[in-house]
């Protein structure tokens, strides 16, 4: 995908990983409609198929892979649409991107008593 990140592990959403995200962002912001949320839940890849996304974004998306999404210029305001279909608290997918379980995240990087 061109150069690598400037800092390490850290995908930057520059405008080549922007347009590069481009069918992931479309698909996800779709799910702020009702029907397009009740089509992702009834056959996620035949939602995912209308969109274009590739064999790599679809399998991010299937398996839930926040980092692999961001890093495949999924915008983390737009993939976040994700969990109207599939709740999962924020702090899991911060957890999922630092590959941190989610109780040490809050504890180590939030300072949470858990």
């Amino acid at each position: 995908m061109g150069e690598p990140d400037r800092i390490p592990d850290t995908p930057i959403l520059d405008r080549q990983r922007q347009l590069r995200g481009y069918r992931m962002n479309k698909m996800a912001m779709g799910l702020g409609d009702p029907v397009n949320r009740e089509a992702f839940k009834a056959d996620e890849p035949a939602y995912l198929d209308r969109f274009g996304l590739s064999e790599e974004e679809k399998t991010a998306v299937l398996t839930r892979n926040w980092k692999e999404m961001i890093r495949l210029g999924g915008n983390l305001f737009f993939v976040l649409k994700i969990t109207a279909v599939d709740p999962i608290r924020i702090t899991e997918i911060g957890a999922h991107q630092v590959d941190m379980d989610h109780e040490s995240f809050l504890r180590d990087r939030l300072g949470k008593k858990v």
